[in-house]
This record gives C-alpha cells, sequence and structure tokens, in this order.
C-alpha cells in the first residue's frame, strides 16, 4: 500500500502529482483547488483545509513554470548588484525576503571588475524580469529612464534629481553629518575624510561631511582625501597621512569597507584605535559589526530599503502606479568601538 497517496501510472510507477489529484481526492472541482492553492478568497474554510491535507498527502506541488506560461507573466524582479559589496549582499537577503511573501522571486545578476552594468542589466532583460531593483547604480539618469521606458526601474540608494524614475535611498549627506556630530561631541575638532570618488552618493555624502564641518565651526579643519569604496582606498589615505606626519584625532569614511582599510594601515603603523585616532565607516554592513572590527558606522536600513524597493515593483507592475516616487529614509548612528573622545 502506498502510504503517502502519492498518484501512479498505469504500470504502477510512481508520478508526479497533479491538479486533478487533488481535486480527485476531496471531491472538488480543480478550479476550487487552485483558488485554494493561490490562496484566492472563495473556497469555504472546511474546503480550504481539506485541499490542503490532500495536496500535503499527495506530496503535490504547484507547477510554477507552467503556471507562469500561463499567464504570460514570470513574476519576476530582477536585482543589479555588486559582488564585492557586503551591503549588497544584506540588501538582497531583505529583498528576497520582502518579494516571497508576495509570490514574486529575484533574478540577480552581477557586477564584477570585468562586468559592467549594460551587461547585467541585459541578463536581467533576458530572463524576462518585470521590474529591475538596481543597487547603486552609477549610469547617467538619461540612460536609466530610457531603461525605465523598457521594464519599471526602481533606484536603491542613489539620488536621481534630473528623471522621473522610482528611488529608494537614505538621506547620503545626513548620515555623514551624523558622524561628523558625534566625534564633534567627542570633542574632536581635526576629522578627517576619505572620499567616495565619483557619482551621487558619493558626492552626498563629500557634501554632508562639509556642511557638518562648517556647522561645527571646523571650516579650518576640513580635510577630504581622494578614496573610493575599497578597503584600499583607506590603506592608501592613512599611508599618506602617515608620510604628511600630521595624523588627525579622527577619520570619516565612505563607507565600512573603505574604513576598515583605514584600520588595517592604522593597525600596521601601531597607531592605536580609538586611544590616537578614532574611525567611523558608513554602511553598517556584516562586517562592520564583526568584533574585531566593532566598527563604528551609519545604518542605512536595508531591510526597509529592500521592502520599499519590492513595494515600489508591485506597484508598477500590478497596480498600474506610474508616477514617479521618491522614499528618502532617515540613516541611523550605530556608535561603536572605534571612537572614542581624543586623546
Amino acid at each position: 500500500m502506498d502510504h503517502v497517496g502519492s498518484a501512479r501510472d498505469r504500470n504502477g510507477s510512481h508520478k508526479r502529482p497533479r491538479l486533478e489529484d487533488v481535486a480527485a481526492r476531496v471531491g472538488v472541482s480543480t478550479a476550487s483547488v487552485s483558488l485554494v492553492l493561490r490562496g484566492v478568497p472563495g473556497p469555504s474554510e472546511r474546503t480550504r483545509q481539506r485541499v490542503l491535507k490532500a495536496a500535503a498527502d499527495l506530496g503535490y506541488q504547484v507547477d510554477r513554470t507552467a503556471s507562469l506560461l500561463a499567464s504570460r507573466r514570470t513574476r519576476l524582479l530582477g536585482v543589479m548588484v555588486d559582488i564585492h559589496s557586503p551591503f549588497h549582499a544584506e540588501l538582497v537577503e531583505h529583498l528576497h525576503t520582502a518579494a516571497e511573501e508576495i509570490g514574486y522571486d529575484l533574478v540577480l545578476s552581477t557586477l564584477t571588475r570585468t562586468r559592467d552594468e549594460h551587461t547585467a542589466v541585459e541578463t536581467l532583460l533576458a530572463f524576462r524580469s518585470e521590474a529591475l531593483i538596481l543597487l547603486g547604480p552609477t549610469a547617467p539618469s538619461d540612460a536609466l529612464a530610457a531603461l525605465d521606458r523598457k521594464s519599471p526601474v526602481i533606484v536603491v540608494g542613489r539620488r536621481i534629481t534630473d528623471a522621473d524614475l522610482d528611488v529608494v535611498r537614505t538621506a547620503d549627506d545626513a548620515g555623514v553629518g551624523q558622524i561628523v556630530d558625534h566625534l564633534a561631541d567627542l570633542g574632536h575638532r581635526a576629522i578627517a575624510y576619505v572620499d567616495g570618488g565619483k557619482g551621487a552618493i558619493a558626492t552626498d555624502r563629500r557634501h554632508g561631511y562639509r556642511t557638518a564641518m562648517r556647522r561645527h565651526g571646523l571650516d579650518a579643519h576640513i580635510r577630504i582625501l581622494r578614496g573610493d569604496h575599497t578597503e584600499a582606498a583607506g590603506e592608501r589615505a592613512v599611508r599618506n597621512l602617515l608620510d604628511g606626519g600630521d595624523l588627525p584625532t579622527a577619520v570619516a569614511a565612505f563607507n565600512d569597507q573603505s574604513a576598515i582599510g583605514v584600520l588595517a594601515a592604522l593597525s600596521r603603523a601601531g597607531v592605536a584605535v580609538p586611544g590616537e585616532v578614532s574611525v567611523a565607516g558608513y554602511d553598517d554592513d556584516t562586517l562592520s559589526r564583526l568584533s574585531c572590527f566593532n566598527l563604528t558606522t551609519v545604518s542605512q536600513g536595508a531591510r526597509d530599503q529592500a521592502r520599499h524597493a519590492v513595494a515600489a515593483a508591485v506597484e508598477r507592475l500590478d497596480e498600474g502606479r506610474t508616477e514617479p516616487r521618491e522614499v528618502v529614509l532617515t540613516p541611523r548612528l550605530v556608535a561603536r568601538g572605534t571612537t572614542a573622545g581624543p586623546a
């Protein structure tokens, strides 16, 4: 006897249970079974429970490919992600959760040293992604607007001022301002900043540093060091400071990766953190929380950004919203062990 009740073909061998098998087990129509399994209102609660039990007993699984082909929809959200960014990895995890909760799935396409944004986006379109969630894109806004005419685009993490696009981001200038406020309140005056290079995100964070320094009357101490988003940039910045023989009492970096480079270079040089130099980053990524770094940083709220991004995509796809929307979240300072008052 077959204890799990799975369907058999004429030769007695196991075959994959079908919708019709569930319907026959319960004694209802296949339409009723479909409504229950898709969570659509209509069938009574008793019928719903019987259908769910029969599906479980038979080992029935929804044929997602067939149902999507029938509806001519993929219910796929395409996500462009920088493979080198710990913060992007965390965003993707929350995007998956938010998408799955409403019946969508993700297709990921990565940026690497040899794979640019255009290639990554073309891959997402080739997989019939219904909407594109782009994490920190650097493409010109007019190119993003043109892409939006092919498939709804949601830009995450970057300010867009000259195109009608959906944007989900944090107030980057305010976030860096919180770092400067924190360091100034601890008594620091010589606060240097490791820059993030080109692009709207770097521009906003650089502006936040300058504005906050002036707000504290520290105009004469404004010091911006060339950098980018990598650990190597933080290390180079510290080497330049050491070669110049004029260490500040605090260093704020464009992101956590750069800040970790700052910590590594200071450690090799025998400079105590935070005893001699305080260090702060930005993003609150998974590395910053490790006990070996315990980095003071700014949280961008990865979970909230992901949920807003998925919601924006679904509003475009399922609700027909056409007006662009910008969601600007307030960042939050996370003070840890790499900052203290100056010696």
